[in-house]
Formats: structure tokens, sequence, C-alpha cells
């Protein structure tokens, strides 16, 4: 099959080296996804012509939450006190604003509820002249750490919107492998200082390999609209 239509994005590679042997990751141009686009006709648009049998599909979980409409204008989201108060005290990452701005605050409140982020912001403010940094979001688990904010590298329109982790991950993606026939389907958030995986189309894919696979990030974080990879063993 030829592959040559998907080239690396820039300074990113091809082919990886893990524990399990190389692996090719070609990454795979969509529009922009909007609220109510269907993730079974972006598969036959984009994917299944390059798809063989044992490949993975990695999809990032952004994609995934916008198709739900679960991505806002940050002018539609009315800021609780609260959340302007607690936005405060999150670290700002470059990579990713996370829960540093009230939009975001804000979707984490109503999302995952006002008890257990008063929880994490009390564990974090307890835990962290000890030099404990990350105990805010490890309390509030994939749903907090999903969901993010407008940073100016973001493709536009999204980079004036906030939004949250997709419903269902584990769902969408096993309904995605019964579309398409492939190997694995798996759900990935991941930026160029972490991967975290979000949903796997089921209880047997090796979710510490598919870290591996993604350590650097192929697919970007910006105007490359590669929110999909084809993840392909190179024998």
């Amino acid at each position: 099959m030829d592959m040559s239509a998907l080239k690396p994005n820039d300074k990113k590679n091809l082919e990886i080296e893990t524990s399990a042997g190389r692996y090719l990751r070609y990454p795979v141009k969509t529009h922009v996804v909007m609220a109510g686009d269907s993730l079974t006709e972006l598969m036959d648009q984009y994917v299944k012509p390059y798809l063989e049998p044992d490949d993975m599909i990695f999809i990032s979980e952004k994609i995934i939450a916008i198709s739900q409409g679960r991505a806002f204008d940050i002018d539609e989201i009315k800021v609780s006190p609260l959340a302007k108060l607690l936005c405060k005290f999150v670290y700002k990452s470059p990579y990713g604003i996370g829960l540093g701005s009230p939009w975001t605050m804000e979707l984490a409140i109503r999302d995952i509820g006002v008890p257990k982020i008063l929880f994490a912001a009390f564990c974090s403010a307890v835990t962290k002249p000890f030099g404990k940094r990350g105990v805010f979001y490890k309390i509030v688990g994939d749903a907090g750490r999903a969901i993010d904010g407008p940073c100016d590298y973001t493709l536009p329109p999204y980079n004036h919107y906030a939004k949250l982790a997709p419903k269902d991950p584990d769902k969408v993606a096993a309904a995605l492998r019964a579309h398409t026939g492939c190997k694995a389907v798996v759900v990935m958030d991941a930026n160029d200082i972490g991967r975290e995986i979000l949903g796997v189309s089921s209880p047997d894919v090796d979710v510490e390999l598919c870290k591996e696979i993604f350590r650097d990030n192929p697919l970007g974080q910006a105007s490359q609209q590669t929110p999909i990879a084809i993840v392909r063993k190179n024998a």
C-alpha cells in the first residue's frame, strides 16, 4: 500500500524504536473537526484508504470531545467566583493551559463537582510546601487532566475554546475498531512532555507500549491538522 502521502510532521520522526520493536506512525491530516462531525465518516474518508488489518489507530482525545459537543467558546462560559479563585493556584504549563484558566476551571467544577475539586485543591495546598507537584491533577484524574483551554498555538477556532475530556472514550475506541476492522484503537492525550491513554478498544491493549510509541508526540500540537495516526509494526 502506498503510504507516501502520509508524511511525518516537521521535526518529527516517522519511525520509533520501542521495547517491542520498531513502529511507524503515519500522521493523518483531516479537515477541522467540528461539533456533530461523525468519527466513523472521518475514518472512512481519511484513514481506511491506508489501513491494514494489523494496524492500530491512535486518535487525539480532543477531536472526540469536539465531535461530542464538549468544546465551548470561552465567551459562552459563565465563570463562577470559585473558578476564578482556584485557577490562580494551578501550575500553567507552556504545553497546555490545563485548569490554569477561569474557563477550564469552571468546566472542571461543572463536570467533576465542587467537593472533589475542593478536596484536590486542599491536598495540593498542603503538599506543595514539601515540593510535591501534580497532586491536584492526580486526584481529579483523567477527567480533569484532559480539560484544556485556549492557547496561541491551537488551530482556530479552538484557540478561543475550552474543552472537556471526551465522554466514554473506551466505548468510542471500541466502536471505531469495529467500524474499521483494525487491530486496536487508542484515544490519546499527548503533548511534548507527556502522554495519557484515555481510552482503548479492548482491555488487552498494551497501554505502556502505546505510551512508548507516542513518547515524542508525532502528531504535534499546533497547525499540523493531524489528529489521527496509523501505527504499524515495522517488520
